[in-house]
């Protein structure tokens, strides 16, 4: 039976978007996807079992660290049916209902993720600017219900945009430029009227992703201006020393991100295969790199994952 161009889609499939012209390479592509996908759900796991099985982590940091892991283990876990299912030649259909699903997940968690790190600055800028203070501050109850907090401004506020995806009408091609959903890429497919959806969007990122990296930035200002104060040499590098892991999660978190925003508005003349790659690195490489750079760079991490491993061997 046709389509007919003013129906809506809720009985019909979008088509996800592999590599466009190296179809016959998916064998192959599909290996580095495989093992990368493998190192996001262990790497996050293990750094999950680290902190829950050692009494010693069981603080403030390490806390907000756990809810960074879970986030990036979650992401993983919500796009790899679809990427991995792409490549494998499983299957390159997702009905609405899933892609809409999956669209809440991606972008919750992506402003999720944003809460973690702004909330793992004021950590920081508390262990660093006012260490006398820092458990009384950072109490349990407090980091809880920054948890819950971070939570509900994820979902709840993305809620109206993702729910009225279902009733657009999608007219065009229900060809999506990625191999899982995002909501830019369904307005684009969409033939109703969007203008809420884009502003809100719009909103939304402004009050969320760019208020936190600003928010970070400013904590990073002044953790630096009482850094400098510290008279000795040492003591300076030591206290920024506990902020370079957060820097890097910071880095690898928002840099994808612009790369995807500069690549969808001003590369519109480059390769199809630039924007898939382009959409799986924002997608994957947070999740992939956080637990190397904290099992890289977190001392306490670092020394328990190698005890266990030495008692595992």
């Amino acid at each position: 039976m046709s389509v007919q161009p003013d129906s809506k889609i809720s009985n019909f499939t979008f088509l996800l978007t592999g590599f466009p012209g190296l179809e016959r390479q998916y064998p192959w592509i599909s290996i580095p996807f495989s093992c990368i996908y493998a190192m996001v759900l262990s790497g996050n796991c293990l750094v999950l079992h680290v902190i829950w099985t050692e009494p010693s982590l069981h603080e403030p940091m390490f806390y907000f660290l756990a809810m960074l892991a879970l986030t990036d283990l979650c992401m993983g876990l919500s796009t790899v049916h679809t990427v991995l299912g792409t490549l494998w030649g499983i299957s390159q259909e997702i009905g609405l209902d899933a892609c809409i699903a999956q669209t809440f997940f991606v972008h919750g968690l992506s402003c999720m993720e944003s809460g973690v790190l702004l909330a793992m600055a004021f950590d920081r800028f508390t262990a660093i600017c006012n260490p006398l203070r820092y458990t009384s501050i950072l109490t349990n109850m407090r980091i809880i219900n920054i948890g819950v907090a971070i939570l509900g401004r994820s979902f709840l506020f993305i809620t109206a945009p993702i729910v009225r995806l279902k009733f657009f009408d999608y007219c065009h091609p229900h060809i999506l430029s990625h191999s899982f959903c995002l909501h830019q890429d369904l307005l684009r497919l969409a033939c109703s009227d969007i203008h809420f959806n884009s502003f809100y969007a719009l909103a939304l990122v402004i009050c969320t992703l760019f208020l936190d990296s600003v928010l970070i930035l400013v904590s990073y200002i002044l953790i630096l201006h009482s850094v400098l104060a510290i008279a000795s040499r040492e003591e300076r590098l030591k206290s920024l020393q506990t902020c370079v892991s957060h820097i890097c999660a910071v880095l690898v978190f928002y840099i994808p991100i612009i790369g995807l925003t500069m690549v969808h508005r001003f590369g519109k003349h480059l390769s199809p295969v630039v924007h898939v790659l382009m959409g799986n690195i924002y997608i994957l490489f947070p999740p992939l790199m956080n637990p190397i750079i904290y099992s890289v760079k977190t001392q306490q991490i670092r020394s328990r994952i190698q005890r266990w491993f030495t008692k595992q061997n």
